[in-house]
């Protein structure tokens, strides 16, 4: 199925960064925050882009973006920040079939991302996600307006928050990318920054996809 329109892009920075100790869409990696970074590599593979956030939203100079909380204040997950990016595409861009979403904390996306992501959508209410050899990453993945509606209900139903529970009921197609190939060695492409450990990592990382 070739999509009907251009693919609108939201950044899912609603969640609570517990184990970071601060808001992880604030956080710096070489000097940009994730934020901005996430901004950065969605921007040339979508074509409207956007926020979701339940708090005060900081972006570096030039990234200024539409921002938009959770419909549902009590919190579901991520898959509230899907449901919120879902009824934004609905209301800001009716003639988009699908959103893609991404989270702040994963830097090193791939920028095909969304393309490939695309070709695996044979249906207006087909799910296509991520997947790499460290398994499946469920909030990288294109979402059909269509199941705004079934979505919202499943919520309200007290349906399981899990996003895979969601993406199982919908036999959600999945789209395997390779590691990152680097000269000091391989990565994972949705490499998720979760503690200060992980930043750290990201920073070597960092350093050498740049020399």
């Amino acid at each position: 199925m070739a999509l009907a329109a251009a693919i609108p892009g939201v950044i899912l920075a609603g969640g609570l960064s517990s184990r970071m100790g601060q808001d992880k869409a604030r956080i710096r990696l070489g000097g940009a925050s994730l934020l901005d970074r996430a901004a950065r590599r969605l921007r040339p593979q979508v074509s409207t882009l956007a926020v979701n956030a339940n708090g005060p939203v900081l972006f570096g100079e030039g990234e200024e973006l539409p921002v938009f909380a959770d419909l549902d204040a009590a919190r579901a997950g991520p898959l509230s920040g899907v449901l919120a990016a879902l009824d934004h595409t609905r209301r800001t861009q009716p003639e988009a079939s699908h959103v893609a979403t991404v989270p702040t904390d994963s830097p090193f996306f791939p920028e095909d991302l969304v393309a490939r992501l695309a070709r695996a959508v044979d249906g207006p209410e087909r799910i296509a996600v991520a997947r790499s050899e460290a398994g499946l990453h469920p909030v990288f993945a294109l979402w059909p307006v269509a199941l705004a509606g079934d979505l919202a209900a499943w919520l309200a139903g007290g349906g399981a928050l899990r996003v895979r529970s969601y993406l199982e009921r919908h036999q959600a197609r999945e789209v395997t990318f390779p590691p990152v190939e680097t000269a000091r060695g391989s990565f994972d492409p949705f490499f998720n920054i979760n503690t200060p450990a992980d930043l750290d990592a990201a920073e070597n990382w960092l350093w050498v996809l740049e020399r």
